[in-house]
């Protein structure tokens, strides 16, 4: 995983009514909690999103004045900029229900 750029999902046709989701992954460096962060991310994604999502990873430790934009306080964090409204999941994402449910994915 190279942190800080830009990861996208696989290219696949959609439906035009379906939304992309924009995630954006606050992470510290490539510590092993991020990198399994973006690996549960990326699973994730694939298995319940395919072709329907963008990931892009953000590396406080290089652009820290970027925590400011989305009130970051705890690393890694998850931001659900699109579909709105914004979603929040801090942790290393392991949880996959908690996950999905998180991000309205899969109703509680």
């Amino acid at each position: 995983m190279k942190v800080g750029s830009t990861g996208k999902g696989k290219k696949a046709k959609t439906d035009a009514t379906e939304p992309i989701w924009n995630l954006r992954l606050y992470v510290a460096g490539q510590t092993q909690k991020s990198i399994t962060a973006f690996a549960n991310l990326k699973k994730i994604c694939d298995e319940h999103l395919a072709g329907k999502y963008r990931i892009e990873v953000i590396d406080l430790v290089k652009n820290p004045q970027l925590a400011k934009g989305d009130q970051i306080i705890a690393l890694p964090t998850l931001v659900r900029k699109l579909p709105e409204p914004i979603k929040k999941i801090i942790g290393d994402l392991a949880n996959t229900e908690r996950v999905l449910v998180g991000l309205d994915i899969r109703s509680a």
